[in-house]
């Protein structure tokens, strides 16, 4: 057993390959926790660091973090009543205009959010809203797109976090602006599914505000002796929750002043 973790470094590291050939593979599975049922939280954010370490060494770039289950409808949809942290790399960047590669997904799903991009290094712990804004550059609108390795998106938390937050693609809205022209608590946005709209949020859905988000992942990362960077891009949840894109379907997200962003599956 490793001194830091509910399994052995054996098993770590095969969960970690695991999961990253059901990734690559577009092959859903059962829950890791019924295959390596040590697997607790603090283990499940060592496979996640061990899947991030093979993409680097693969060639991918850290570019930044994803919050997961932010909001209360998202962790009731999921029935998992805790948020947590993912690693965010270059190839999950999905420029505007570009279809969603289903090709190379199992199940995707999106979720409109509200995103940061950090002027400054944010190191925890005591991290507060306050001094996580003091830090961002820039706020953007944002649609992230999940994709759960898992069947049916049936996970504990160990197994999501495991799973890097069900991370895959996410897409960054035209409009910058600076967090103090913008009142996170209150920006709204509308999501729209072919035309209809299916759901509606204001900032407030993650967190209380997205500032508390944000420094919930400083101080995450600080349990585990890591900090956010300046350049990073943080995604801060999703504030409704998450839609099925099959192929063709059209996903918009309407922000009341981050503008609007789209997707088609």
């Amino acid at each position: 057993m490793s001194a830091s973790t509910g399994i052995a470094v054996t098993d770590l590291d095969s969960c970690a390959a695991e999961l990253l050939s059901c990734e690559r593979q577009r092959r859903e599975r059962g829950p890791v926790t019924q295959e390596w049922p040590g697997l607790d939280q603090a283990t499940a954010y060592s496979v996640q660091d061990e899947v991030l370490r093979r993409k680097v060494d693969e060639g991918e770039r850290l570019i930044g973090v994803k919050l997961g289950l932010t909001s209360r409808a998202k962790q009731q949809r999921m029935n998992v009543h805790a948020p947590l942290t993912g690693w965010l790399t270059d190839a999950m960047v999905l420029p505007a205009g570009v279809p969603i590669p289903q090709d190379e997904l199992i199940h995707p799903r999106a979720e409109p959010e509200i995103v940061f991009v950090l002027g400054d290094d944010l190191v925890g712990p005591g991290v507060t809203a306050a001094s996580a804004m003091a830090a961002v550059d820039m706020v953007y609108a944002g649609l992230e797109i999940i994709d759960s390795r898992y069947a049916d998106f049936k996970f504990t938390l160990p197994d999501v976090i495991a799973d890097n937050a069900s991370s895959a693609r996410f897409i960054l809205g035209g409009v910058g602006r600076h967090p103090q022209d913008v009142d996170l608590m209150l920006e709204a946005c509308l999501l729209e599914v072919n035309g209809a709209i299916v759901d509606s949020a204001t900032g407030a859905a993650v967190q209380g505000h997205p500032a508390e988000a944000l420094a919930l992942a400083a101080n995450d990362l600080a349990t585990r002796g890591l900090s956010l960077k300046a350049g990073w891009i943080v995604l801060t949840g999703g504030m409704t929750d998450a839609v099925f894109i099959t192929p063709g379907t059209n996903v918009a997200a309407h922000f009341t002043n981050l503008g609007a962003i789209s997707v088609r599956g």
